[in-house]
């Protein structure tokens, strides 16, 4: 008979195997979740959903934090603090005490001194830098200004000044002007500047112009005394040696008169002879205006105190 021999555990279990990938025991298939268009945007993104996670948490923190701030604003806690930090700074020796300015030669100083410590707080930390450059830049004399803190207590004021070219003569006062007509300071007449002369309502704003037509007749310029701007619109010029030239209206018809004028002067001497006027207004004639003399000649004519020349001035 024989052996058989029984094998423990062996008994079959029969089991029911899926007939696909994603299919349950059962046979039926499992639900697949959609995933949102957020999920999708999200993954597009070359960070990790971790990292998202923390700038999330840092984005709330940021606005809690801005929310705060805004909240200090309102209540003014920054200014307080900011007050008491520049008394603090004060007390331990931060404070305008000195005032170096460079760049000046002919202005005042004491003006500059008076608005570097004039400032309402004079701590080194609440300074306003710009504010004073501005109220500087408001004295006559300061073309530009630039401000600069050396600690602990000097204000460092580097002054560029405006230059002096003409005198200004209008309703009674004589004024110190700069190249753009920009008043300087008054000056008296017993004091007055080795500068050309310059009278008329405006004539300071034409100051500009009347360098410029002088460049026309350099041989002239240095005899230039003085200079009448006529009617808002032409110049009369008055020479050291005592003559007035009386130019057109217009940048370009005064320049070709004193071109002209400047080459008669360098052939024919007319400055320097006595003429009173010349007149150049009419460019088709020169006319010359003579002083008048107290006594007729001995043959009884009565002396010419004008006369007549052709416009280019070729014959003496």
């Amino acid at each position: 008979m024989a052996e058989a021999r029984i094998r423990r555990g062996g008994t079959a279990r029969l089991t029911r195997t899926t007939g696909a990938r994603g299919r349950s025991t059962s046979g039926r298939s499992r639900p697949v979740k959609r995933r949102s268009w957020i999920d999708r945007l999200i993954a597009m993104l070359p960070v990790s959903e971790e990292t998202l996670q923390r700038m999330a948490s840092w984005a709330i923190v940021g606005i809690v934090l801005a929310g705060l701030a805004g909240v200090a604003m309102l209540l003014g806690l920054p200014a307080m603090a900011g007050q008491k930090a520049s008394e603090l700074a004060a007390n331990a020796g931060f404070e305008v005490e000195k005032v170096e300015v460079r760049g000046v030669e002919r202005m005042d100083e004491l003006p500059i001194y008076n608005i570097a410590l004039g400032q309402v707080s004079r701590s080194m930390l609440a300074l306003d830098l710009p504010k004073v450059r501005d109220d500087m830049l408001k004295l006559g004399w300061v073309k530009d200004a630039r401000i600069s803190r050396r600690l602990p207590d000097t204000l460092v004021v580097d002054i560029v000044e405006r230059d002096p070219v003409a005198v200004w003569q209008h309703d009674g006062q004589l004024q110190l002007i700069d190249v753009q007509g920009v008043v300087l300071q008054s000056v008296s007449a017993g004091a007055m500047p080795d500068l050309p002369l310059v009278v008329g309502p405006n004539a300071n704003l034409q100051t500009a112009g009347l360098n410029k037509l002088m460049e026309n007749a350099p041989a002239l310029k240095p005899m230039l005394a003085g200079a009448t701007w006529v009617g808002n619109r032409r110049w009369d010029l008055r020479f050291q040696s005592g003559e007035t030239l009386s130019l057109p209206e217009g940048d370009k018809p005064s320049a070709t008169a004193l071109v002209n004028f400047a080459r008669m002067d360098g052939v024919n001497r007319l400055l320097g002879r006595g003429i009173v006027k010349f007149d150049m207004r009419d460019p088709d004639r020169f006319i010359l205006r003579l002083p008048e003399r107290p006594a007729a000649d001995p043959s009884g004519e009565k002396p010419a105190t004008s006369a007549a020349a052709p416009a280019k001035g070729e014959e003496g």
